[in-house]
């Protein structure tokens, strides 16, 4: 890919480009339609953080200047903290160029200079200088080394099993390292705070003056953000983040747009740069980023895979007189970032349920859970809720009584040996009929008249 040289060859390009990442081009239906033109890459949804491309995602790159994220995120979650304010100000200090070589970038600032929390960070932000990242450890933790420390816990808290910092700004370290897949979950998190966002994505700043130094004007190194620096690659979406270049990390740049109310996050890492005319032109991660952010809002979409007014089954019901039956439903819905040919009904459905129910139910009572998944992945689990209420029936409550008095299997056993007798009583009758009464006879000798007549008086 070559960088345009003259007007015509820059509207050429930007024409080709649009037909790489339009969705025609994407409709084939394949999974991963190119590969990115960089050592790593992931792209994810910053509303869900599901992962919607991934090349190398797990990696160990070097971060450069993306490490300042990290710094800004501190920083914003202790104003959030209330720790200090974003006009707090800052006295810099004689450390303020620790960790920092040659050729590192910077905005001058020197010991003894008075700024306030905002200004630093945005001079750490947007046009990614060193020394306000060492001013904004400073001020938070004390110390440059406590903050590093503050940075790597922070990394964990996040699920960046992969990252180790050695220092506030990304200054090249072999023991300073990330991986794409990292960065992003680094990235969602900063972008979720509006004063980071808004830093990020304004592509300008001016600071005041200070004791020691004339008003300066920012401009950032995001050339989707602004132009002010690097011109051609504006994306009308784009909303931060940040870039990071040294020889050992390459060109790197984490990037966000929003765009029809969802907002994507790009992380290229070991990006390279075009060739032209035998010189090399810095730009093609900036068309890389683009290429992908352009990806994932045409070719995915915001589908919902489960829906809380939709009934996933019944439970029947006893002890109620209404009905003898219950229907679940969904408490919350599911959502989920889909391949616009993918259609949600072909997911699998896990239901858990007990057999039957008793009443009384409470519309809206948790009965069960329901797992959404596809091809191995879970997209959610959610509870099953009554979709009505049903009462207890007392009547039928002293029938089920009864009843479960002769379902032990003793007493049916005794019953049909009581039935059976009977019936052998009934029987008998019917064939031999009643049983005959023998004759009354006294239990007193008989005596007659005649054994008194030859006894003499």
């Amino acid at each position: 890919m070559k960088k345009f040289t003259s007007p015509l060859s820059f509207f050429l390009s930007l024409f080709l480009l649009a037909g790489l990442v339009s969705p025609a081009a994407l409709a084939d239906g394949q999974e991963i339609p190119f590969s990115v033109e960089a050592a790593a890459a992931i792209l994810i949804d910053a509303d869900t953080g599901e992962v919607l491309y991934e090349q190398a995602p797990d990696e160990r790159r070097f971060p450069a200047s993306i490490t300042k994220v990290m710094t800004g995120l501190l920083t914003v979650e202790a104003v959030e903290r209330g720790e200090l304010t974003l006009e707090t100000t800052v006295t810099l200090s004689d450390t303020l160029y620790t960790g920092i070589g040659w050729g590192g970038s910077t905005q001058n600032l020197e010991p003894g200079e008075v700024l306030t929390i905002r200004d630093l960070l945005n001079c750490a932000l947007i046009p990614s200088a060193n020394e306000a990242c060492n001013a904004l450890a400073e001020a938070i933790s004390g110390s440059i080394p406590a903050f590093v420390e503050l940075m790597n816990q922070r990394a964990q808290e996040l699920g960046m099993t992969s990252t180790h910092f050695m220092n506030t700004h990304g200054y090249h370290d072999d023991n300073h390292y990330t991986t794409a897949r990292d960065i992003a979950k680094m990235c969602q998190t900063a972008m979720a705070l509006p004063v980071f966002r808004e830093i990020v994505s304004r592509g300008t700043y001016t600071v005041p003056a200070t004791n020691l130094h004339d008003a300066r004007v920012l401009q950032d190194t995001n050339a989707l953000v602004s132009g002010a620096k690097v011109s051609g690659f504006r994306y009308q979406y784009a909303i931060g983040i940040k870039t990071g270049s040294t020889p050992e990390a390459g060109y790197c740049l984490a990037s966000a747009a929003e765009k029809d109310h969802r907002t994507l996050i790009a992380v290229l890492l070991g990006g390279k740069n075009w060739i032209s005319n035998d010189q090399v032109v810095s730009g093609n991660y900036f068309t890389e980023s683009r290429r992908l952010l352009e990806y994932g809002f045409n070719s995915f979409s915001r589908k919902t895979v489960l829906d809380t007014i939709e009934p996933v089954g019944t439970v029947p019901v006893t002890l109620c007189a209404q009905q003898d039956y219950v229907t679940v439903l969904p408490a919350q819905s599911i959502t989920a970032t889909l391949p616009n040919d993918l259609d949600p009904a072909v997911f699998d459905r896990s239901v858990a349920l007990p057999d039957t129910l008793r009443a009384p139910i409470e519309k809206g009572q948790v009965l069960g859970t329901i797992t959404i998944s596809y091809e191995g992945k879970d997209y959610g689990t959610v509870d099953l809720v009554a979709d009505t209420t049903l009462a207890f029936s007392r009547r039928l409550a002293v029938i089920e009584f009864f009843k479960s008095l002769f379902r032990p299997l003793w007493v049916k056993i005794l019953l049909l040996v009581l039935t059976l007798f009977v019936l052998l009583i009934v029987l008998r009758r019917m064939v031999f009929g009643p049983p005959r009464r023998r004759p009354y006879r006294s239990s007193q000798p008989r005596t007659h008249a005649s054994s008194y007549r030859g006894r003499k008086r």
